[in-house]
């Protein structure tokens, strides 16, 4: 008899913790994990917190889903250094009469993204609140000086993204019924909605820009998870450069253009947010290799001297547009 739909609280806190185990690294069981670095590796820490309401809903997100995203959205943060991951804890806030099948779904699908991409369940909280929530902290390793920095972007480097931007605010778009006209776009459409319920971290780049660089001192790297024009923004200001980026070269999913328009299309590309790829500052002769190299990468700009960051419009020769860190999504904001 399944017991999907009794709930946490006729389970009680030990039963529930007795059955994620399963989900978890045999360290698991004591007060906390001890792990041991490999000789000449560095530790990167990361942490994300979702909350219900505000990064998640059942309307867009199966738990399934929402357990793979959340532990993406981490990982990605750990391939944006240049690290690979050893695992993760885990700070879980639950009503008490949330169905046992949300919580088991929710594991599931946090334990296949771990078991594709690396690391495991290592420890982590349980508790009871008003409200669902979901805080992972992600540990990765990475060997000494090969660490990846936003602050060192040089001038006259090349900007290269590891993927398509935009998919991410289409598939959400898709999801909450706001574009009927998107309804229509077949496998399009549902790539998009793949790309928001299960992105995917891109170690693979990574592994790629190792096989082309000696010296990691001169390049930067963020992962575009607040747009694309977050993250150059973020780059050139922590680095103290400017930006040249190409409106030809922008990265816009195929499809999404004739479907949403010109306009909205590159709207969502530079500021739609959580497609979780990677931005890179590279010499030029690396940024060729990398995207010879990286399937789906692409040029999209360049470092400049000059103290602006601007969009190129070098298709219909009009004015030169100033990128805006206020258009993508901002905590806080009203």
């Amino acid at each position: 008899m399944s017991t999907a739909g009794i709930t946490l609280a006729q389970l009680g806190e030990h039963e529930i913790l007795k059955r994620l185990r399963q989900y978890c690294a045999a360290v698991v069981g004591d007060d906390g994990a001890v792990q041991s670095l490999p000789a000449g590796e560095q530790l990167v820490v990361t942490s994300d917190v979702l909350i219900e309401g505000v990064h998640f809903c059942d309307r867009t997100l199966s738990p399934n889903a929402l357990g793979w995203r959340a532990v993406a959205v981490n990982l990605s943060d750990l391939a944006a250094m240049g690290a690979r991951s050893m695992g993760i804890t885990i700070g879980l806030t639950l009503p008490p009469a949330t169905p046992w099948g949300w919580v088991e779904a929710l594991y599931e699908g946090m334990h296949n993204c771990l078991e594709k991409y690396g690391g495991a369940i290592i420890g982590g909280d349980l508790c009871r609140g008003n409200q669902r929530s979901l805080a992972i902290t992600a540990l990765g390793i990475v060997p000494q000086h090969q660490a990846i920095y936003r602050s060192r972007a040089q001038v006259n480097q090349t900007l290269v993204t590891t993927g398509i931007h935009g998919a991410s605010r289409a598939g959400l778009a898709l999801l909450l019924d706001e574009l009927d006209e998107l309804k229509g776009s077949g496998s399009a459409a549902q790539s998009w909605i793949k790309a928001h319920q299960r992105p995917v971290p891109r170690f693979d780049a990574i592994a790629a820009l190792h096989l082309q660089l000696q010296d990691f001192g001169n390049i930067a790297a963020m992962d575009t998870s607040d747009g694309l024009a977050d993250a150059v923004i973020q780059i050139c200001h922590q680095s103290q450069v400017g930006a040249k980026v190409l409106r030809s070269q922008l990265p816009i999913p195929p499809g999404l253009t004739e479907a949403v328009g010109q306009p909205t299309a590159e709207n969502w590309t530079l500021y739609g947010g959580e497609d979780f790829e990677l931005l890179l500052s590279l010499p030029p002769d690396i940024a060729k290799a990398f995207v010879n190299k990286l399937p789906g990468s692409q040029i999209i700009g360049q470092t400049t001297a000059a103290n602006e960051i601007r969009l190129i419009d070098d298709v219909n020769h009009g004015p030169n547009i100033r990128l805006d860190q206020g258009q993508g999504y901002q905590h806080f904001s009203t």
